[in-house]
C-alpha cells in the first residue's frame, strides 16, 4: 500500500510540474476514486440497540463471507438522537434496532432511505417493511401469556381481551403499559377493536394487576414462580433465553413453571412484533450496508435468529428452530406491523388515562 501511494505521489508531481493541469485533476479524480471505492468496500458501520451477544455472531458470518469488516456501536438509547445531531456528518450506514416504534421514529425523522432490493422484498412480506421499503423486520416475536403450570387450567384464556375479564382479579402481572412493547399491544389491539373497547379493557387489566406495573418480562415470569400471579404478559424469546439459562439457573425454574399461550387463534391471531433495520440516509458505505441487511434475512442468518436468540424467521422460506416448533405452531396477527407505530400514540393516552 505505501509503494502505491508512493508511486501516486511521483505521478501527480510530474503533472505539477509539467503544468499539465487537466491531467492532473483527471488522474486525482480516477486515483480518489479508486481508493474510495476500495475502502467502500472493506467496512460497514452498524448504530445497534440490540445486546452484543444477540447480534455479533450474525456480523461475525457476514464478514467471513463477504471479507467486509463490520464495526459497531451498541447503545442501549439514544441512537436516534446521536444520528440527529450528527447529521450528513454520521458515521452510521446502517441502524439495527428492537420494535416497530424505534424504527418508525427514524422515517419520521427523514434519517433512512428508500431501499430498492428484490432481496429483501422477496424475502421479506409487506406487512413486515416499510410501505416505502425504509426499513426491513429481520426477526418476529410473539407477545404472549405466560401462564401458571399449577393454577390456570389450559384453554381458560383464549384471547387478549379475556384478560380484561374480572374473574382474573389480581392473577394478572405486567411490566410498565408505557414500554414499547406494551404500547405495540394496546396499539394491536386499538387496531382490531377501536379506541373505545381498547381503553376499557385496557382499563379492566388495569383493575385486574396483583400489583404496580414493574420490571421486565423475566421479572414477571419470577413472580409467576414466586406465587405473585397467575398469568403475565410476554415476549416468546424469553421464554427459551430462561429455559436454557446456565448462568443464572433459577430462571430455568422460572421457565418451568409456566405454559405459554398463544392468543386469538380462532380470529385475528397472535400480537407480532419485530426486530429490523434500515440504511441511514448519509451512509457512506450503502452497498455495504443493503448487503449487511440482505445477509440478515437469508437462510443462514434467520436460521441464528431462530435458534440463538429464540426469534421467529421473517423469511417464510425459514422454518422455525425445533425449539420454536415445541412451543406450538401459532396463528400469527398479520396487521402492517407499521400501523401499530401509527396507533402508537393513542395508545399512549391510553396508558396513561389508565394508569397502566
Amino acid at each position: 500500500m505505501l509503494g502505491s501511494i508512493t508511486l501516486i505521489i511521483n505521478i501527480l508531481e510530474s503533472f505539477v510540474m509539467k503544468k499539465n493541469l487537466v491531467k492532473f485533476l483527471v488522474f486525482f479524480g480516477l486515483v480518489f476514486g479508486f481508493y474510495e471505492s476500495v475502502y467502500a468496500k472493506s467496512e460497514v458501520n452498524v448504530y445497534s440497540y440490540r445486546q452484543p451477544i444477540l447480534i455479533n455472531p450474525f456480523f461475525e458470518e457476514f464478514t467471513k463471507l463477504t471479507g467486509i469488516e463490520v464495526n459497531v456501536l451498541h447503545a442501549k438509547k439514544g441512537l436516534l438522537e446521536r444520528v440527529l445531531a450528527e447529521g450528513s456528518n454520521t458515521q452510521a450506514d446502517l441502524i439495527l434496532t428492537v420494535d416497530i416504534a424505534r424504527l418508525s421514529q427514524f422515517v419520521q425523522n427523514d434519517l433512512l432511505m428508500e431501499i430498492n432490493s428484490n432481496t429483501l422484498t422477496e424475502n421479506i412480506p409487506s406487512y413486515l417493511r416499510d410501505s416505502n421499503n425504509k426499513w426491513f423486520a429481520l426477526s418476529k416475536r410473539a407477545r404472549v401469556l405466560a401462564v401458571s403450570k399449577e393454577r390456570v387450567a389450559e384453554d381458560s384464556i383464549k384471547n387478549i381481551e379475556d384478560l380484561a375479564d374480572s374473574k382474573w382479579k389480581g392473577k394478572i402481572c405486567t411490566r410498565p403499559g408505557s414500554h414499547d412493547y406494551n404500547r405495540s399491544l394496546l396499539a394491536s389491539i386499538i387496531a382490531a377493536n377501536g379506541e373505545v373497547k381498547a381503553e376499557e379493557w385496557a382499563s379492566n387489566l388495569v383493575a385486574n394487576l396483583a400489583r404496580k406495573p414493574e420490571g421486565n418480562d423475566r421479572a414477571q415470569a419470577k413472580a409467576i414462580h414466586e406465587g405473585v400471579c397467575d398469568i403475565a404478559v410476554m415476549n416468546t424469546y424469553y421464554f427459551g433465553k430462561m429455559k436454557f439459562n446456565e448462568k443464572n439457573p433459577e430462571q430455568k425454574e422460572w421457565a418451568e413453571s409456566i405454559n405459554i399461550v398463544f392468543t386469538n387463534q380462532d380470529n385475528r391471531g397472535n400480537h407480532i412484533n419485530v426486530a429490523g433495520g434500515g440504511v441511514v440516509k448519509y451512509a457512506k458505505n450503502k452497498a455495504n450496508a443493503i448487503a449487511l441487511l440482505e445477509f440478515l434475512t437469508q437462510s443462514e442468518a434467520q436460521t441464528l435468529y431462530a435458534t440463538m436468540n429464540y426469534e421467529y424467521p421473517v423469511n417464510p422460506s425459514v422454518s422455525p428452530s425445533e425449539e420454536l416448533n415445541s412451543w406450538g405452531e401459532f396463528k400469527e396477527d398479520k396487521l402492517p406491523v407499521e400501523r401499530l407505530a401509527e396507533l402508537a400514540p393513542t395508545a399512549q393516552k391510553i396508558i396513561d388515562r389508565v394508569g397502566w
